[in-house]
């Protein structure tokens, strides 16, 4: 079925990637729109398009790999201060290919990229608001503690 999905005919090898990691539940490889060199994307080899439809196991597996490659991008001389593990869901979120995956960039001073604020970030909300909104995040968590 070849064209349903980029990241699919990727992991099926039936089109081309730099490949970086592969194991039984996820595949890393290079991202060919780097924000900057070593600019790797983590994806689980089964199609998912939100993080919301993966098992636990295999999200927090999608971190843990994305962790462990950006030790491996610094180790490996890539030009390093910091990195960002950025995963977009949705397309308000800026998702642009629908199956799940993990950025990992590396980062340093004056690199151009970052993240756009609201103009009114700086206003903080009233503690009332806050709780408002915790007490039904725990509610729905099924956490009425």
């Amino acid at each position: 079925m070849s064209g349903e999905c980029t990241f699919c005919e990727i992991i099926r090898g039936e089109a081309p990637a730099s490949v970086v990691y592969r194991d039984e539940k996820v595949m890393a490889f290079m991202d060919i729109q780097p924000v900057n060199a070593g600019h790797v994307l983590v994806v689980p080899l089964e199609h998912m398009v939100s993080l919301l439809e993966l098992d636990d196991e295999t999200a927090g597996w999608l971190m843990a790999v994305g962790k462990r490659l950006a030790a491996a991008v610094k180790a490996a001389g890539v030009r390093w201060e910091g990195f960002n593990l950025f995963l977009a869901d949705g397309e308000a979120a800026g998702q642009d290919v629908f199956h799940v995956h993990l950025h990992m960039f590396p980062r340093y001073e004056g690199d151009g990229f970052g993240l756009q604020l609201p103009p009114d970030y700086r206003i903080l909300p009233e503690r009332e608001e806050l709780e408002q909104v915790a007490a039904a995040i725990r509610r729905a968590c099924g956490r009425e503690e």
